[in-house]
């Protein structure tokens, strides 16, 4: 069996290896060409799974991607070829998390105002907005939150601190958004965030975007952070990737290379996952475990005591296992040296290493066990000393 993988899916030879040859290639080098003698195709969101990579794939006969998102995979043409699909939600779901609340902690910094005294809203609330509001909560943030499908599913009984996304953005002074990029039926999210609802924005609001890039008018945006420039934007998804719009990328506090989810963690997990399926649609058992992938991480345990106040404290432990700055510097430094689209790509393909909150143990001394519930809820593992 012939299997071609994204050159940026980590463990290849580990999952893939002992189900057949392993091709790996650059996610936007994988064309039709390419797939003429594959049998199985492993990719990440860049490659556009649809009927012009398909044209020559006549012995493909599995698709998965390493993602919680499925909109770059036309399943309709998978299923008309009887090319089976499989996909991994919620691998990377903590990553995205980490990353908000790393860059949340980031601009709080900068512009002197504490995360506990702001109303954060979600907008989609699925693996990663759903953990994302309960990591939150938890921490003591207040949190509305906004997904007309899941109302319109399970109805407004039950789902306290759900609203309109006009009330949402009426009544919150952070906007996260975490949706699927839908562009048909009664929920499309395709410039959700459009003119009108950028143009709502109070003064001093954050919109963050780590869902799809498509989401948000761009445009719009960039505009009203140029002309008025009283609201800030984080944004690691883009239109156009990787040709993005330098411009919006400069105005951003901060940019990144749709990395949110880019944790060793996250992505072992993607694999694992697209392993197990690829293992049952063969008829091979799976042997290989998850834990058997993931290396020891580089900073296991800290101690702290007396000294440091809640907001300090939390910035020390999320900078110790993960800095959001480093991506949004890389960034502007190869877009610098290699122009947006080509700096864009390198970033992804050579991120470093960057493991999750929840590979840390933080000891608490007698000084400072009141950081228990806050430290927890970002997601360290925490224990009294």
């Amino acid at each position: 069996m012939r299997i071609i993988v994204d050159a940026n899916v980590p463990a290849v030879q580990a999952c893939f290896g002992e189900l057949g040859e392993v091709v790996r290639l650059p996610g936007r080098e994988i064309d039709a060409i390419s797939l003429r003698e594959a049998d199985a195709l492993v990719v990440r969101s860049i490659t556009r799974v649809d009927e012009a990579l398909l044209a020559h794939a006549s012995r493909l006969r599995f698709v998965g991607t390493c993602t919680i998102g499925t909109d770059h995979v036309d399943e309709r043409a998978l299923a008309e070829r009887d090319i089976a699909f499989a996909s991994a939600p919620g691998c990377n779901a903590e990553a995205v998390v980490d990353y908000v609340l790393g860059s949340l902690a980031t601009l709080a910094e900068r512009q002197d105002w504490c995360l506990g005294e702001r109303r954060v809203g979600i907008v989609g609330v699925g693996n990663v907005g759903g953990r994302l509001l309960e990591r939150l909560s938890t921490m003591g943030v207040d949190c509305l939150a906004c997904d007309p499908p899941r109302v319109a599913t399970e109805g407004a009984e039950g789902l306290a601190g759900f609203v309109d996304l006009e009330s949402l953005i009426d009544e919150c002074d952070v906007l996260c958004l975490h949706t699927p990029l839908v562009t048909e039926g009664p929920h499309p999210t395709w410039h959700l965030f459009d003119a009108q609802r950028i143009a709502a924005l109070a003064p001093g609001s954050v919109l963050l975007n780590a869902g799809r890039g498509d989401c948000v008018d761009g445009q719009a945006l960039r505009q009203r952070l140029a002309g008025q420039g009283d609201v800030t934007a984080v944004l690691d998804v883009w239109e156009h990737e990787p040709v993005i719009d330098s411009g919006l990328a400069d105005l951003a506090a901060i940019a990144t290379p749709h990395v949110a989810g880019y944790s060793l963690d996250g992505k072992l997990r993607g694999s694992h996952r697209i392993y197990r399926a690829l293992a049952q649609q063969v008829g091979l058992p799976a042997r290989l475990t998850l834990a058997n992938l993931a290396p020891p991480p580089p900073v296991r345990r800290l101690v702290l005591d007396a000294g440091l106040g809640p907001e300090e404290a939390l910035r020390l432990c999320l900078r110790a296992v993960y800095d959001v700055r480093r991506d949004h510097d890389s960034l502007h430094r190869e877009a610098r040296r290699q122009g947006m689209a080509k700096g864009f790509d390198a970033c992804r393909a050579s991120y470093p290493l960057r493991r999750e909150f929840a590979t840390l143990e933080i000891e608490l001394g007698e000084g400072s066990r009141e950081l228990e519930p806050l430290l927890k809820g970002a997601g360290f593992r925490v224990r009294m000393g």
